[in-house]
């Protein structure tokens, strides 16, 4: 959801999409190349060539 801001600015949307999470217990789905940002979700579906390739469900610290 960041790919083509700044850092301050992706830091900023990234931001306020978690505080919706959070707050109002909304549920996300975003599409991201950074493992960074993929850290943050409880989880991860990996996808290789169109296919499902992996299911990972991890515990996160907020």
């Amino acid at each position: 959801p960041t790919g083509n801001l700044d850092s301050k600015n992706g830091d900023a949307i990234l931001d306020l999409l978690l505080d919706l999470h959070r707050e109002r217990r909304m549920t996300l789905v975003m599409v991201t190349h950074s493992e960074e940002i993929a850290a943050m979700a409880e989880r991860v579906l990996i996808l290789h060539d169109g296919r499902l390739v992996e299911d990972v469900r991890q515990h996160v610290h907020a």
